[in-house]
């Protein structure tokens, strides 16, 4: 997956090696004035790789796939349906689920800055944050889709972009894959990418 271009880019590798020596850099003046542990530092890691990010939000999906009722619970108030499954917290306090079908698609951006579910999706990814994709994702959301996400969506496919604010925060409720009929939740969780669910892929094929 390629971050969007912008007016003057920077080769990706070289862009995420400056943002991974400015966070450690960071990190080490922080840990030297005593702002911060090495302890505190992996645990926050921890947090984010384990306790909540995408994994969490895959859980979610794979529930709804499997549970009809509880797909409705989801679209009808997502953060009250996440809690269900022990899935709440900051920058979740109001969700909201929308669920691609063979007609709409949905994506996600957030135009004024970078806000987003993190409950179900962890940290946002550093192309979510980029001024390029935050503009041209409400004005050619197709394009974009296709030639920064390798995502061809049909012209017969209606594309809504979702503008997720700090009271409204949006995500995806992608397609189940064909051919997972009888597949038990844990195999359906694993299909479920973080891109899936802000709209700019699909969940991976069985």
């Amino acid at each position: 997956m390629n971050a969007p271009n912008t007016a003057q880019s920077v080769p990706a590798a070289d862009h995420q090696a400056q943002i991974a020596a400015r966070v450690k850099a960071i990190e080490s003046l922080m840990i030297e004035k005593g702002l911060m542990t090495t302890a505190a530092v992996d645990r926050f890691a921890e947090i984010y790789e384990n306790e909540v990010g995408p994994q969490l939000g895959a859980k979610v999906v794979a529930n709804a796939w499997t549970d009809p009722q509880f797909r409705e619970r989801l679209l009808d108030n997502a953060s009250t349906a996440c809690a269900e499954l022990g899935i709440s917290g900051l920058q979740g306090e109001d969700m909201v689920a929308v669920e691609n079908t063979d007609q709409v698609r949905h994506a996600i951006v957030c135009t004024l800055c970078s806000c987003y579910p993190w409950p179900v999706l962890g940290l946002p990814p550093n192309w979510y944050k980029e001024p390029a994709y935050r503009a041209r994702m409400v004005r050619e959301p197709r394009t974009v889709l296709r030639d920064e996400f390798g995502l061809d969506v049909p012209d017969s496919v209606e594309i809504r972009v979702w503008d997720t604010s700090s009271e409204m925060r949006y995500w995806v409720l992608p397609q189940r894959p064909a051919g997972t009929d009888g597949w038990s939740e844990e195999q359906l969780a694993a299909l479920v990418t973080r891109e899936s669910m802000i709209g700019v892929g699909d969940p991976e094929q069985p």
